[in-house]
């Protein structure tokens, strides 16, 4: 396998030249709500002038690529009441919870979502979808070694409507090159699973994990 490593040409542009810091000078939370939050930036700009910048506060999240023996991922169909209709997705969830590690919130989601257990576990790709807004982070999981459990009853009101289905992942591929695939961190969970299996190497379960959001979850915490 190729072992994962960060191209050369992927490098910071500014090492050795210190670029502009963006320094913030205040920030005002507009809206506190229970899996997200709204803060307004002051920010110092290149030219030295103040501009407002809106963030988005998210507690992150994981998704698993649960792939069998027979090159086929465990997904899911659901409905997504922000799209109003249903899409296909990977199992996943909110790291809502600051002392569960990522891979064990990966771990339960899988069992929760589709009675799922898996032997072997390392890190796909990491994706921050919305950059220029919003700090949501998604980490996606490589699981191997399936094994069926017992699914817990029960469930949110779009969980217990979902269906699970095993899909090729040649299939998943052509689904998502012909947009039949739409959720982020699922397109690139397909992609990223299809060149694991063509020979490049996943990283550790603990790698590290740079964007990894942790303002909204801190305070969360802070506030009982």
């Amino acid at each position: 396998m190729t072992a994962p490593r960060t191209p050369e040409s992927l490098a910071d542009p500014h090492e050795g030249h210190p670029p502009h810091a963006f320094t913030v000078e205040d920030s005002e939370i507009l809206y506190d709500g229970p899996i997200f939050a709204l803060r307004r930036d002051r920010v110092r700009m290149p030219g030295g002038r103040v501009a407002g910048r809106e963030k988005v506060e998210h507690f992150g999240a994981v998704a698993i690529a649960a792939l069998d023996e027979d090159d086929r991922l465990v997904m899911i169909y659901q409905y997504r009441p922000a799209l109003g209709r249903r899409i296909w997705e990977m199992p996943a969830g909110l790291l809502d919870d600051p002392s569960e590690e990522p891979v064990l919130a990966a771990q339960r989601e899988l069992v929760e979502e589709v009675g799922i257990e898996a032997d072997e576990w390392s890190t796909l790709v990491d994706i921050v979808g919305c950059p220029g807004f919003a700090d949501e982070s998604v980490r996606v999981f490589l699981a191997r070694g399936l094994r069926s459990v017992d699914r817990p009853a029960g469930g949110d009101d779009e969980e217990a409507d979902l269906v699970i289905r095993r899909v090729p992942l040649d299939d998943l591929v052509a689904g998502a090159l012909a947009g039949a695939l739409v959720n982020g961190p699922c397109v690139a969970g397909v992609f990223a699973a299809a060149a694991v299996r063509d020979g490049y190497a996943p990283r550790p379960v603990d790698a590290p994990w740079d964007h990894k959001p942790s303002q909204f979850v801190a305070r969360r915490a802070a506030q009982g």
